[in-house]
């Protein structure tokens, strides 16, 4: 069964934790062990491991990446949303996490981001549980 969360952003560029809220997709799901896959399916939002304990990493990450990509930039798409468009393929539409005993297994630090760089918008996230063939 594909699952849906929602989010809402509220800032341009925001990275939100959804690693709790993705863990319920799984408890949800009963699966044992097998594969939780994440896709964003927008061309202006990704999907990240990264981590969680220390919320200066994520503003690193995008003060960085505001850098790299910068909002006035000389772009040829009109609608002046290229800086999201480009720094969403630089992290992907999809992560795959394993999952074992019932859990997400992730690094001791690691946690799932959404990656907003086209907001403040009302989002969504599609979570799909594969159970191990055997």
């Amino acid at each position: 069964m594909l699952h849906r969360v929602s989010i809402k952003t509220r800032s341009r560029v925001e990275f939100q934790n959804i690693t709790r809220a993705v863990q319920e997709v799984v408890d949800s799901s009963r699966v044992e062990n097998g594969v939780c896959y994440v896709f964003v399916p927008h061309t202006t939002a990704a999907v990240t491991l990264n981590e969680q304990a220390d919320p200066s990493v994520v503003e690193d990450i995008a003060e960085k990446l505001d850098a790299l990509v910068p909002q006035h930039g000389g772009y040829h798409h009109s609608e002046g949303n290229s800086p999201a468009h480009i720094k969403a393929s630089l992290f992907g539409s999809s992560v795959m996490v394993p999952v074992d005993g019932g859990r997400l297994v992730l690094g001791t630090w690691q946690g799932i981001f959404f990656c907003e760089f086209d907001g403040p918008r009302s989002r969504s996230v599609l979570v799909k549980i594969l159970p191990d063939s055997r």
